[in-house]
């Protein structure tokens, strides 16, 4: 029988023998899946081979996308701007998962973040 432990990231308990360590960290599975799969938003790599890949498939604009990548194109252009944590609110997006998102629609560049004053905004590219 193994000890209990606490995940660093969500504060769950979970059994010492199912923790995954990483960087000294002990984690929960989720906790891990979510940290460890992150899409690099400015990867200038990523954004050339998605722009290549979308141009030979004749891929333009929302072609192409899921269904939440489109509704958030959608809510961006209809407000103009919107930060993270309004676009989070609106579709129930955990922070990686928004995260990921916007690297991908970033990388197909149809969406971009502009710094006004101290507030960073999610704008059509």
């Amino acid at each position: 029988m193994s000890n209990k432990i606490k995940c660093e990231s969500c504060g769950g308990l979970i059994d010492e023998d199912d923790a995954y360590i990483t960087d000294g960290t002990a984690l929960c599975e989720d906790c891990y899946i979510d940290q460890s799969h992150k899409i690099r938003v400015c990867d200038p790599w990523a954004e050339r081979s998605k722009r290549v890949y979308r141009e030979r498939l004749g891929l333009e604009g929302t072609d192409g996308l899921t269904d939440l990548q489109k509704d958030i194109i959608e809510f961006i252009k209809s407000k103009g701007k919107a930060t993270r944590i309004e676009i989070a609110e609106q579709f129930k997006l955990p922070p990686t998962e928004l995260e990921n998102e916007f690297a991908i629609l970033r990388h197909c560049q149809l969406l971009k973040g502009r710094k006004e004053g101290d507030i960073v905004y999610i704008v059509p590219w």
